[in-house]
């Protein structure tokens, strides 16, 4: 358990947003934790509670309280799951829009991983002992298709598959903008973004990442794409998308301001394809967009008409 924290910061020069600023001086703490000790009254500025929209002033005395995390969950927890398979070594899950795969410092509970240890209590045990069976993720806000292994053997003949890009993964996107192209790849190396550490970015230097992509339709200002991927780093879809201009409709971390209503990102894990981990059989399953998703494509479709 992470122990209370107090930070004291001194501005110098006026520096803009209180929310801003303390996110350039406390770089290991992400914007969105930061605005919520702000909403919570863990931040004084000069002995004041202020909201994340003060203008910080040279001089201002900032004081942050950072209080003790909850403890990580591995509780198993009745959630409902969308299994699409299962069998001795392997679960499909659907995973829906806005539920995080596994516990973490600001997410201790009620994640895919409890779902899951309330539905087996086989699950291949993982390295960190926080995300058994978890071999592949998708961001919180991404829906659709991953796989699970359920014991020690399956999770090394997934974790090879990964590795080795035997497996398929398509996902489908609805980016800003049109293109000339009807498909491309991108290859792009990722790191973390040396001026913003809670988001990534292609970087010199950074891992090799390789992403593959097929227009499917195009709207006035978004086109529907499907990508497929390659290697498999952290928001790979988003940064390369954003980095050839056409970042994801709903992104909050890499997209516009001005952009499609939704949940987040409009991304959803369509198809995933790999070798079942005994038999050695290629299983490969597919699901439907949520329905917002698929509701927001049909609004675009009459922008068409």
């Amino acid at each position: 358990m992470k122990m209370p924290t107090n930070h004291e910061i001194v501005i110098s020069d006026q520096k803009g947003r209180l929310d801003k600023v303390l996110a350039q001086e406390l770089t290991d703490l992400s914007r969105s934790r930061i605005q919520e000790l702000i909403t919570e009254g863990n931040v004084l500025v000069n002995e004041k509670s202020e909201k994340s929209s003060y203008k910080v002033n040279a001089g201002d005395k900032i004081i942050v309280h950072e209080p003790k995390l909850k403890p990580l969950s591995l509780e198993a927890e009745n959630i409902p799951l969308d299994i699409v398979y299962e069998d001795q070594d392997v679960i499909v899950v659907n995973k829906p829009q806005g539920m995080v795969v596994h516990p973490s410092a600001g997410h201790p509970d009620h994640t895919l991983v409890n779902a899951l240890l309330f539905h087996t209590k086989e699950l291949a045990q993982s390295p960190e002992g926080f995300r058994p069976g978890i071999v592949h993720r998708i961001d919180k806000d991404t829906s659709g298709l991953l796989m699970i292994a359920k014991n020690p053997k399956a999770r090394a003949s997934l974790e090879d598959q990964l590795a080795h890009k035997t497996n398929k993964r398509v996902y489908l996107a609805i980016v800003h903008g049109n293109f000339t192209e009807s498909n491309g790849t991108i290859t792009a190396p990722i790191a973390r973004n040396p001026q913003d550490r809670k988001k990534m970015a292609v970087v010199e230097g950074g891992k090799y990442a390789v992403t593959h992509f097929k227009v499917l339709e195009q709207f006035p200002g978004y086109s529907l794409i499907s990508c497929r991927l390659e290697t498999g780093r952290t928001h790979q879809i988003r940064v390369h998308m954003k980095y050839i201009g056409h970042p994801l409709a709903g992104d909050p971390l890499y997209g516009p301001k001005k952009t499609l209503k939704g949940n987040g990102q409009f991304l959803h894990a369509e198809i995933l394809g790999f070798k079942q981990p005994t038999t050695g059989k290629l299983l490969e399953f597919s699901r439907p967009v949520p329905k917002i998703f698929e509701d927001t494509l049909t609004k675009l479709r009459r922008l068409k008409k």
